[in-house]
């Protein structure tokens, strides 16, 4: 007999702060030398339209609203925020909206600093704010805010080698240094050797490809799986046979039906009992998460998380395009399989259990099963024009969207923390 339980609740977002005008936040990573998450640089936008015509107090105000509206330690999960501020929010006392211990005020090198400011940026600090200075130059002038600084930023595509080796030299104390707009794998290794410590880019989306190299074997078994989960019923003795073929995979599965977000009275001890336990949408589920964690074991787990993001966005937001949820959460799960594998996409597609429309997405091609992920691939690196173009080409919903990426980061979080 099935053992019977409800998964254990997990938090859940308050989805009331997405109701009325339309908000975008989009969250970029920051990474250390091993790849794990040491903070997020947070982007707001308040609608579709570009906040070109608004004053400069006008638009802080907005971003420090839009902050406390989506709740730092939501938008985190704990870790450093580093939220864009002007001269006018520092001086003027507006960001002590903001918790102090969790957030990180980036200033522009660019901003004419003043005593006053100068000032204002030291008594944030004796309150518990960390500063970073962004688009950092050798420029002597601003010296006296880089001996404030807790992080110093700089643009990796802006300047050469000497003049980045040049900024590190001025640095006094010991700020951390962060690359900025690393694209390649070779960007981050040339920043590893200057002496950057912190990393912030497409550098993990870009991996470098490995052409000429087959896939390897039990990563096409890994494949196998998927494509009997995604059968209608599972053949429940042939995907137990599968999964029992590969002992981490199955330790990773077992672990996971046991953990406390599924909250069953008595210990799983097999696949089967796991399949009758959980049922198959939630065993699809679980199988999924664990199959992308070991196609990820020699990457950093940023790469895992995000595509678990992708998974749950695209599978809500096919209700609303008239596409197949289980297709669509298939699509964003395998999106970042380049990454994981180092192998290009192409090389990938004839052995994943999809349509030709959904491989032909996988490989960029735009068509109209693609358009959520190319939403959400917009949204990450926060190009508001082009998400607005989606949404208007698709009849889509502004709110519904965000809600969707809401629910994604929410949910992926829970799924590795268990």
């Amino acid at each position: 007999m099935a053992t019977h339980a409800t998964p254990a609740k997990v938090p859940e977002n308050d989805l009331s702060k997405w109701e009325g005008e339309t908000r975008y936040v989009a969250r970029q990573p920051i990474l250390d030398l091993r790849g794990r998450v040491h903070g997020y640089e947070l982007l707001f936008r308040n609608a579709p339209e570009a906040l070109t015509n608004r004053d400069a107090e006008t638009a802080a105000c907005t971003m420090l609203d839009n902050a406390v509206i989506f709740g730092l330690e939501w938008l985190t999960n704990g870790l450093p925020a580093f939220v864009n501020c002007t001269l006018e929010a520092l001086t003027e006392d507006l960001v002590l909206v903001l918790a102090a211990k969790m957030t990180v005020l980036t200033i522009p090198a660019s901003a004419e600093m003043t005593a006053k400011q100068v000032d204002a940026c030291r008594a944030l600090k004796l309150r518990g704010f960390k500063l970073a200075l962004d688009d950092f130059t050798a420029d002597p002038k601003l010296q006296p805010l880089a001996e404030l600084a807790d992080y110093i930023r700089v643009d990796f595509t802006a300047l050469d080698t000497e003049k980045r080796r040049a900024v590190l030299r001025l640095r006094t104390g010991s700020p951390a240094v962060v690359a900025k707009k690393v694209g390649m794998q070779e960007d981050f290794r040339q920043a590893c050797e200057e002496g950057f410590t912190l990393f912030q880019g497409d550098y993990f989306h870009l991996p470098v490809l490995l052409k000429k190299r087959k896939v390897p074997s039990n990563w096409l078994s890994h494949f196998e799986i998927v494509r009997q989960l995604y059968r209608d019923p599972i053949d429940v003795r042939q995907v137990s046979q599968l999964v029992l073929r590969d002992p981490s995979l199955t330790y990773r599965l077992l672990r996971l039906v046991n953990s406390p977000i599924y909250a069953f009275h008595q210990e799983i001890r097999s696949i089967q009992s796991a399949i009758l336990a959980v049922g198959e949408d939630t065993f699809r589920r679980i199988v999924s998460v664990s199959v992308l964690s070991e196609l990820n074991s020699d990457q950093p787990p940023t790469i895992l998380h995000i595509a678990l993001v992708r998974a749950r966005f695209c599978e809500l937001a096919a209700n609303w395009c008239g596409l197949d949820p289980s297709e669509q959460y298939l699509l964003g799960m395998l999106s970042l399989l380049p990454v994981m594998l180092q192998l290009p996409m192409e090389e990938l597609t004839p052995s994943l259990p999809l349509r030709n429309q959904i491989c032909e997405a996988l490989q960029g091609t735009s068509n109209r099963e693609r358009s959520p992920l190319a939403w959400l691939e917009s949204h990450e690196q926060g190009d508001w024009a082009t998400c607005d173009r989606i949404v208007e080409a698709n009849g889509l919903n502004h709110e519904r969207l965000m809600r969707a990426y809401a629910d994604g980061v929410v949910w992926a979080e829970a799924s590795l923390r268990s």
